[in-house]
């Protein structure tokens, strides 16, 4: 086997290792969301309106990296269990509002422990996180995060 070889076998495959990770993090995520009674989309979904609410559909699917038709099922689940609303817009009743009720508000104080427990299982602080999640930025679309 030559070095070239080496390039084809799949433990050194950067899109095997991304691809399990992003399956790893979710398994890492579910115990410690299950008490919020949130799943990781969904969870995507608070961080994001937590960030900013309300928000129109399209602008929060964009943030998410989503199609809107994929975010609307997440929402409304997110609504049945009474964490977030959906109105329509008085400006354009195209545009379909998401805004976050008391409980939806309420939950983030709970969420606020969530990405230390995250940081503890698999061992890693702040910076280490940081590190990684930026590294990751030409993969992911985005930019690193402003220090």
């Amino acid at each position: 086997m030559t070095a070239s070889d080496d390039l084809l076998k799949l433990d050194n495959q950067l899109c095997f290792a991304l691809v399990t990770a992003a399956r790893n993090v979710v398994a890492i995520y579910r115990p410690i969301l299950e008490p919020l009674g949130l799943t990781h989309p969904q969870y995507l979904v608070m961080l994001a309106l937590w960030e900013r609410a309300p928000r129109p559909l399209n602008d929060l699917a964009a943030d998410l990296a989503l199609e809107p038709a994929t975010a609307s099922p997440l929402v409304k689940r997110l609504e049945a269990d009474g964490l977030v609303a959906r109105q329509r817009s008085v400006e354009d009743e195209r545009r379909l509002d998401i805004t976050l009720t008391d409980a939806g508000r309420a939950l983030r104080d709970r969420a606020l422990d969530v990405p230390r427990q995250v940081m503890a299982t698999v061992g890693m602080d702040l910076q280490q996180v940081a590190t990684l999640r930026d590294g990751l930025s030409a993969f992911a679309g985005r930019r690193p995060a402003p220090e």
